[in-house]
């Protein structure tokens, strides 16, 4: 007897294939939708497809993620990120499912110095940010049963991410230069995962920052994983003017782990230790 049905978007990405193996390991009857499956900014098809599975719980992972490409394509950012989040909400709530909406730290403005808990106020300083802000606003508004879960810097054994390039550089070059004033959260999928499927469990909804503990720059981050990997490789810490980009990217976002505490979930682990068990068994 299957625990319950769960409907997971974006199963092809790196968030997505831990979340369909987690799921399923968990008992749950899981239908893992890439794009072919379902395209979320159909409206009526979304409605649909939710409507013949009705599962219990959505874990809504699917996004436009091209950062820069957003600045000029913002269309397609917003049909993704936005109405695609608020077709799921409708969906949901008509077949009185959960939904769980991954977020990101880019809905603030990164000009803080204090970690960012889950009371202050959004400010995104990208079209990314902003499109991902109004996927937020849209899940709280039509779904009544909504987990927003806002994580950053993730990487995992799937996809393609800052761990995996780190380490195919290091196989290539000597020296790497790496940014060192943006400070933020590393964040492992099977720790992102473990929290979804706590909070999933649970009727405490409400919006929940979900990293690892700690934080450092994108320099500190690459200095730890080639000392952690045994790879020689000089770092050099540069400023983020030396590689400019369409996009803005916070200088500080930092979280705080606030809901976590306040609703009795386990704390996150620190993320060197979290990328320590990475590098161990899939690098």
């Amino acid at each position: 007897m299957a625990k319950g049905k769960a409907l997971i978007t974006g199963a092809q990405g790196q968030l997505g294939q831990d979340l369909v193996a987690a799921l399923t390991k968990l008992g749950y009857e899981v239908k893992g939708c890439g794009r072919g499956e379902l395209d979320i900014t159909n409206y009526e098809e979304t409605k649909s497809i939710v409507a013949s599975f009705c599962p219990d719980v959505i874990v809504h992972a699917a996004a436009y993620t091209k950062v820069d490409q957003a600045e000029t394509d913002q269309e397609t950012a917003y049909q993704v990120n936005a109405y695609g989040s608020r077709n799921l909400a409708v969906a949901a709530e008509n077949v009185g499912a959960k939904l769980v909406y991954v977020s990101t730290d880019y809905v603030f403005n990164g000009q803080g110095s204090e970690p960012y808990d889950e009371f202050q106020p959004t400010m995104p300083i990208n079209v990314y940010g902003r499109t991902k802000l109004a996927g937020e606003q849209f899940a709280q508004q039509f779904c009544s049963k909504h987990f927003i879960v806002r994580t950053s810097w993730v990487y995992g054994p799937n996809g393609a991410n800052f761990v995996k390039t780190m380490l195919k550089l290091a196989d290539e070059r000597d020296t790497i230069s790496v940014v060192s004033d943006q400070i933020g959260c590393p964040t492992f999928t099977h720790d992102l995962v473990d929290t979804i499927c706590n909070l999933i469990e649970t009727e405490k909804y409400g919006v929940y920052h979900v990293s690892n503990a700690g934080h450092c720059s994108w320099y500190e981050f690459a200095q730890a994983i080639f000392e952690l990997a045994g790879k020689p490789v000089a770092v050099e810490p540069v400023g983020t003017d030396q590689f400019p980009r369409p996009a803005k990217r916070p200088s500080y976002s930092v979280f705080d782990h606030k809901a976590l505490a306040y609703n009795g979930f386990p704390p996150m682990r620190h993320w060197k230790d979290a990328l320590a068990e990475f590098i161990r068994n899939y690098a």
